[in-house]
């Protein structure tokens, strides 16, 4: 697994939203930066308190021109529950394939409980107005990702 880094350009992609429909990085580029937060699983325990810190900061990373992005391997239906759920109030993308995971570099072997498999690696990435990674987010606590990136920017 070999991660993208700050200066790199973000792969471009487009893919299904909780509603189910097509999303592209370079039209969201065209008016914020944006925060892409990969994560394993939707509904699950630290995936649902990073979003929902991330919901209840929108408007402080919006005073920073920026918005937040999840991708995880979950289905568009999930994903629907999910926002519906947690009244999640940002754009959340269906991966499932894992091309976008693995074009940035987070998708790869894990380890949990003694048992190893393929999955999403919790990394974000701020990718710049002109598609340019300014900061890789990789040590944090799901609680504490907002935090982290409103001190970055």
């Amino acid at each position: 697994m070999k991660t993208l880094q700050v200066g790199d350009k973000a792969p471009h992609f487009t893919l299904p939203d909780q509603n189910g429909s097509s999303v592209a990085l370079a039209d969201l580029l065209k008016k914020h930066r944006v925060l892409v937060y990969f994560y394993p699983k939707a509904m699950t325990p630290g995936c649902t308190v990073q979003a929902q810190q991330l919901r209840d900061h929108k408007a402080a990373l919006a005073d920073k021109n920026t918005i937040a992005v999840g991708i995880s391997p979950d289905a568009p239906k999930r994903l629907a529950k999910f926002t519906e759920r947690d009244e999640l109030n940002f754009i959340l993308l269906g991966d499932e394939d894992h091309q976008v995971a693995e074009a940035f570099g987070v998708w790869g072997l894990k380890k949990f409980m003694g048992r190893e498999y393929d999955g999403i690696h919790r990394i974000s990435f701020l990718v710049e107005q002109d598609g340019t990674i300014s900061h890789v987010f990789d040590k944090f606590k799901t609680k504490d990702h907002h935090q982290v990136v409103l001190d970055a920017i």
